[in-house]
């Protein structure tokens, strides 16, 4: 009886491997698309694709990469390490970016502050033709 207990006891603190395996896939599968978008963003901006490529995958690099894009000075990486400026700084970021690309400069402040949609302008930004600003 009491072996059936442990038994039962060892088997309830096993955990499946099956979803956390997935949920590691699934996130390297979207950190390396975004990756590629931040590096098809940065092309638009005149870096070459693999060089910003693989800028865009190592994770500390990638904010300097998107400094680079947003022709900033690369001591504004100290101010995105404080809390309520790194918004600021970022959103100031973000607007150059869309500037550099041709789209209006209040893109950034919508890419800062406005989850899901913000989505949807970075793959704008990243596939969509660089050219005359969209008009509202």
């Amino acid at each position: 009886m009491e072996e059936q207990m442990m038994e039962i006891q060892i088997e309830q603190m096993q955990m499946p491997a099956g979803p956390s395996i997935a949920m590691i896939i699934l996130w390297v599968v979207v950190y390396v698309f975004f990756a590629y978008c931040l590096a098809r963003i940065a092309t638009k901006v005149g870096i070459p694709l693999g060089k910003a490529f693989i800028w865009a995958l190592i994770p500390i690099a990638n904010i300097f990469l998107f400094l680079k894009m947003a022709a900033k000075p690369m001591w504004w990486f100290i101010l995105l390490l404080i809390p309520i400026v790194n918004i600021v700084v970022g959103i100031i970021a973000w607007m150059a970016i869309a500037e550099r690309c041709g789209k209006p400069g209040w893109w950034g402040i919508i890419i800062g502050l406005v989850p899901i949609v913000n989505i949807v302008f970075i793959l704008i930004l990243a596939f969509g033709k660089k050219g005359v600003a969209a008009t509202v």
